[in-house]
C-alpha cells in the first residue's frame, strides 16, 4: 500500500539520508521535509553532499560548508558541501608529499587515480562523517537532514581494516578506487563511529527517492540491498512524481506508464514502507516552492522563452556524422536518459544511408530486433557485463593471490565491486568490437567515462615507467586510445533530459571528456514534454519548465543539438524510424 507522503506519518530518527538516481527529486524533497520541520518549531540542520546541488538556488542564499541561518525560516541552517572541491583537496593532500620525489608520470597516475567519482564520494563522506560524529551538532539540532547518502560500496571500503597504503603499494591492475583511501588512516576512528550510527535504526533512517519510471526503481532495488547488505535496514520508500488525474492521450500515457512500473518494482522494494509524491511542474527554486512541494499548490507557467530559433532533429545529428564519415560513435548519459534508442537510432540512419554498421550495446533490456534485417546491412552485438566483470575480477585476482596476503585481497576485491572497474571490464570488451572501425562505422551504446580513459592511458605510462605489469592493458585499448582522440575519427553523442540533474550530470561528462582529450560535438534532449503537445495543466506548465534547460544545452552546445518528443510507446523496430525522419 502506497500512501500519500506526509511528514507526520513518519517515525523521524535524529539523522535522516535521503538518496536516489540522479534527477529523482533528492533535494528537492529533502529541502521540503527540512522546510516543513523547521517551520513546525524544530530546530534542523541541512547538508547537502550532491555535486550537483543547487541549493543556492533554493534557498536564494549563498551557502557555506559551514552552514548558513535562512532568514526566511529561522530554524533552519543549511550546509552545503562541495564534494569535488573536498576531492580537490583531498587529492592534493595525498599526491602534494611525492611532488618532486617521484617521476611525473608516476604522479600523473595517483592523480588519475584519486579523480574518479568514487574519489569524490569518499570526499564527501570525509566532510559529512565529521557532522554525524560532532557532539555540538547533535546537540544544537533535533533532526539533522542529508541530501545523498554514501552508496553500499563506499561504506563497505570504509569498513575495511587498515593496510591500505600496502596495497597500494603492491595493486597494479589498474582500476583501482581504493586509491582514494590512501591518506584516511587518520579518521579511522570517526569513520567507523559514523558508520555505526548509519547502521544504528533508533539514530538512522535512509529514504530512498525514486520515480514511477523502471530505471530509478531498479536503482533504487540496487541501493537498497546495497544498504541492506552493510546493515543499514531502517529504510522507507518515496516515489516521486506521481501523475494523478489524466485528461489527454499524452497524460494518459505516462499514467499507464507508471502504474506499470510501480506494479512491476521489485520485491524487495514492495516490502518497504511505500509514500509517493505527486508530480508538481516546477523546479523547486525560491522559498515559496520549498513550502509548496509536499502541498498542493497553484500551477504556474514559466514566463522564460525559448532562444533557439530553429532545433534540429535527430536526422540532423546522424546526417552531420554521416558527413564527416565518423567510424566511432558513442552514446553517453546518465542511466534512463535513453542512450540505447539513440544508439539504436544513429545506426540505423546511417545503414539506411548506405553505411556498414557494426551496433554494440550493454543493455540487457535493449530492444534492437530491426538488426535481424540484413537489408539494413548491421551487425549487433551484446556486452553482458556481468561476465565482462567477472571475467576480469578473476585475471586480477588470480595474479594477486601470486604475491599478497588475505587482508590485502580483501581490499582488490572490493575494488572490483566499483563503477570504475566495471567500466574498464567492459572497456577491454569495447576496445576489441572498435578494432572493427577499420571497415564499418562501430556505435557504442555506453560510453566509458573521460576518468576512465585517463586512468587507462596513466596506469598504461605509469607501467612504462616502473616496468611491472606490463601485460595489464590489452593492445587493444592501447591502440583504441589514440582513435579515441582523434576527432576525425570518433564522436561522443552526450544524451540528456530538460531537467535540472540530467543537465548538471551532462555538464560535469562533458569536462571530463574535455579532461580526457576525447571530441563531443552534439547533444541530444530525450522524451521532451516541451517537443510534445498536451492540455494537461501539469504537464503543460512542467514543459514550460523545460525550457530554462532547453536554453543551457543550446548555450553550452553553441546550438549542436536535438530534441525528441515524450513518447509512451517502447521506442523498437520500426519506431526508430519515427525518430529519425
Amino acid at each position: 500500500m502506497i500512501t500519500n507522503f506526509n511528514i507526520s506519518d513518519i517515525n523521524l530518527t535524529k539523522y535522516l539520508f535521503f538518496t536516489g538516481k540522479g534527477g529523482v527529486g533528492k533535494t528537492s524533497i529533502a529541502c521540503a521535509v527540512a522546510a516543513t520541520l523547521a517551520d513546525a518549531g524544530k530546530k534542523i540542520m541541512l547538508i547537502s553532499t550532491d555535486p550537483a546541488s543547487n541549493l543556492q538556488d533554493v534557498f536564494n542564499t549563498e551557502l557555506t560548508n559551514k552552514g548558513t541561518s535562512i532568514k526566511e525560516i529561522p530554524n533552519l541552517t543549511v550546509a552545503n558541501f562541495d564534494p569535488e572541491a573536498a576531492a580537490a583537496e583531498y587529492r592534493e593532500s595525498v599526491v602534494g608529499p611525492y611532488r618532486g620525489k617521484l617521476p611525473e608520470a608516476v604522479i600523473k597516475n595517483m592523480e588519475e587515480q584519486l579523480s574518479g567519482s568514487c574519489t569524490v564520494e569518499v570526499a564527501a563522506f570525509n566532510e559529512f562523517s565529521s557532522c554525524i560524529t560532532d557532539e555540538e551538532i547533535a546537540k544544537s539540532y533535533e533532526h539533522i537532514i542529508f541530501d545523498t547518502a554514501p552508496t553500499g560500496h563506499t561504506l563497505r571500503m570504509l569498513q575495511l581494516p587498515a593496510a591500505w597504503n600496502d596495497f597500494m603499494d603492491a595493486s597494479t591492475h589498474g582500476a583501482s578506487c581504493l586509491g582514494q583511501l590512501a591518506g584516511l588512516e587518520s579518521k579511522r576512528e570517526v569513520y567507523r563511529n559514523a558508520v555505526c550510527t548509519l547502521v544504528d535504526k533508533e539514530r538512522t533512517t535512509l529514504i530512498l527517492i525514486t520515480r514511477p519510471e523502471v530505471s530509478p526503481l531498479k536503482e533504487a532495488k540496487r541501493a537498497c540491498r546495497e544498504l541492506q547488505d552493510i546493515g543499514i535496514n531502517n529504510q522507507l520508500l518515496i516515489i516521486n512524481g506521481i501523475l494523478e488525474t489524466p485528461n489527454d492521450d499524452l497524460s494518459s500515457a505516462i499514467y499507464d506508464k507508471q502504474n506499470k512500473a510501480i506494479n512491476d518494482m521489485p520485491e524487495v522494494l514492495k516490502s518497504l514502507p511505500a509514500f509517493k509524491i505527486p508530480l508538481r511542474p516546477y523546479n523547486v527554486t525560491g522559498i515559496e516552492k520549498v513550502r509548496a512541494f509536499l502541498k498542493d499548490g497553484d500551477i504556474k507557467l514559466s514566463s522564460e522563452t525559448l532562444n533557439a530559433h530553429h532545433i534540429p532533429k535527430l536526422k540532423d545529428v546522424i546526417e552531420d556524422l554521416y558527413q564527416s564519415n565518423k567510424k566511432v560513435i558513442f552514446t553517453m548519459g546518465k542511466g534512463g536518459v535513453g542512450k540505447t534508442t539513440i544508439a539504436a537510432s544513429i545506426a540505423l540512419g546511417l545503414a539506411s544511408r548506405g553505411k556498414k554498421v557494426h551496433l554494440t550495446t550493454t543493455d540487457p533490456a535493449a530492444h534492437l530486433e530491426f538488426v535481424l534485417d540484413e537489408s539494413y546491412g548491421i551487425t549487433l552485438s551484446r556486452i553482458n557485463e556481468k561476465e565482462e566483470l567477472a571475467r576480469y575480477q578473476e585475471l586480477v585476482l588470480s595474479k594477486a593471490r601470486e604475491t599478497m596476503s588475505e587482508d590485502d585481497l580483501e581490499y582488490i576485491e572490493e575494488d572490483l565491486r566499483s563503477p570504475c572497474t566495471q567500466e574498464i571490464a567492459v572497456f577491454r570488451a569495447f576496445a576489441n568490437i572498435v578494432e572493427r572501425s577499420e571497415d564499418e562505422v562501430v556505435v557504442i551504446d555506453t560510453a566509458p567515462t573521460g576518468h576512465t580513459l585517463l586512468l587507462l592511458d596513466s596506469t598504461q605510462t605509469y607501467h612504462k615507467e616502473i616496468e611491472r605489469s606490463q601485460g595489464d592493458i590489452p593492445e587493444s585499448v592501447k591502440k583504441l586510445l589514440p582513435k579515441l582522440r582523434n576527432e576525425e575519427e570518433t564522436q561522443v553523442i552526450i544524451v540528456t533530459l530538460a531537467e535540472t540533474t540530467p543537465v548538471h550530470e551532462a555538464i560535469r561528462l562533458q569536462k571530463d571528456l574535455n579532461r580526457a582529450g576525447i571530441h563531443s560535438k552534439w547533444w541530444v534532449i530525450n522524451s521532451s514534454l516541451y517537443a510534445a503537445k498536451t492540455s494537461h495543466p501539469i504537464l503543460k506548465a512542467k514543459a514550460s519548465h523545460e525550457i530554462h534547460w532547453i536554453n543551457k544545452v543550446d548555450e553550452i552546445s553553441k546550438g549542436n543539438f536535438a530534441m525528441i518528443e515524450w513518447t509512451s510507446e517502447e521506442v523498437k523496430g520500426n519506431k526508430l524510424k519515427d525518430i529519425i525522419n
